[in-house]
């Protein structure tokens, strides 16, 4: 009878750490957020597990049973990078409203993404447990046209409307702007970001076929030399500032993506910028969005990413401070 008791009250105090991940081969194990996360979990001794897309499923009649892995890592000696990991044999566990499922699958914004965010809501009202970052919260709001709610936003054009975009143009070149940027609206990692003259004479052609490719509204902005100086990467956990960066694109490139070969360096944010990033983290929190990563360019906020923010590893080493484990430590 003690051993049944037991039992039981493990089972009902049990908590667990569901990180729901992409493939791991899609990954780059090295300096993967969503994987350091998973080992800082582990270090605390916490309950904690992968789950993949191949294994997510709901039932609105049954309790929700996952399959999830055990997995080993191990971090390098600077205790930033990844050093080792690897997936262990597969379990099943019960969802309950202990546990906190960590929506860590990388963008492109699709139907693909929104399903899971649908049954991840679902899977919260039903067992009770908690996720983060909150799924309503995610789809209130575009990591890229969120920035765009900032006084100090930059001058933005977002739609599918030729005559639109016509006009846009018109007006950056009264504004004295010589380069324009077409991106789409829901991607990452500077994936279709392209920079045109705005003379060009088949630039109204290239707009077209880009709302083509990407089916429907895309982003127009002007191109600001300001990027050689340098963007801003700044983490929030919580409403809180936990580290930044300056990321300098390459030589000869104007992408600030890491993972295209920019440079970067810990940074203190100017108490304008810190200011607004604070205001916006505050204002999110009440929607349930625990986790953000700010981009910034001067003065005005350029994505504020919500869906799957990333950097821990740069950050962290940067700052010479564990992000993941500062995350773990919330829970």
């Amino acid at each position: 009878m003690k051993v049944l008791l037991a039992k039981s009250y493990l089972r009902r105090f049990r908590v667990a750490h569901i990180l729901f991940i992409d493939p791991i081969e899609k990954l780059n194990i090295k300096k993967d957020s969503s994987l350091m996360a998973a080992i800082s979990f582990q270090k605390q001794n916490k309950e904690v597990y992968l789950l993949f897309e191949e294994d997510f499923y709901v039932n609105n009649l049954k309790e929700t049973k996952l399959r999830v892995y055990d997995f080993e890592g191990k971090m390098k000696e600077d205790g930033y990078y990844i050093d080792q990991f690897s997936l262990k044999k597969a379990k099943e566990v019960k969802v309950s409203r202990n546990d906190t499922i960590h929506m860590r699958i990388d963008p492109p914004y699709d139907m693909r993404y929104h399903r899971y965010l649908w049954m991840l809501d679902f899977i919260s009202i039903a067992s009770g447990c908690n996720v983060v970052n909150n799924p309503v919260g995610i789809m209130k709001r575009n990591d890229k046209i969120e920035a765009f709610k900032q006084k100090k936003s930059v001058d933005s054009f977002v739609g599918a409307s030729r005559q639109g975009f016509e006009q846009y143009v018109e007006e950056l070149k009264e504004q004295g702007y010589d380069e324009i940027i077409l991106k789409p609206l829901d991607l990452y990692s500077g994936i279709g970001v392209e920079k045109f003259s705005i003379s060009d004479e088949k630039l109204i052609q290239k707009f077209t076929n880009k709302v083509e490719e990407y089916h429907g509204a895309i982003i127009a902005q002007p191109f600001l030399k300001a990027v050689y100086d340098g963007e801003y990467r700044a983490v929030y956990f919580d409403g809180n500032e936990v580290g930044s960066i300056m990321k300098r694109p390459k030589d000869g490139e104007f992408l600030t993506n890491i993972a295209q070969g920019a440079a970067y360096e810990k940074v203190e944010l100017p108490p304008g910028v810190k200011e607004s990033c604070d205001q916006t983290a505050r204002e999110l929190l009440k929607d349930g969005i625990r986790i953000i990563a700010f981009d910034v360019l001067g003065e005005a906020i350029t994505e504020v990413n919500i869906t799957c923010p990333g950097l821990f590893v740069e950050v962290s080493y940067a700052n010479k401070k564990n992000l993941a484990d500062l995350y773990a430590s919330l829970f």
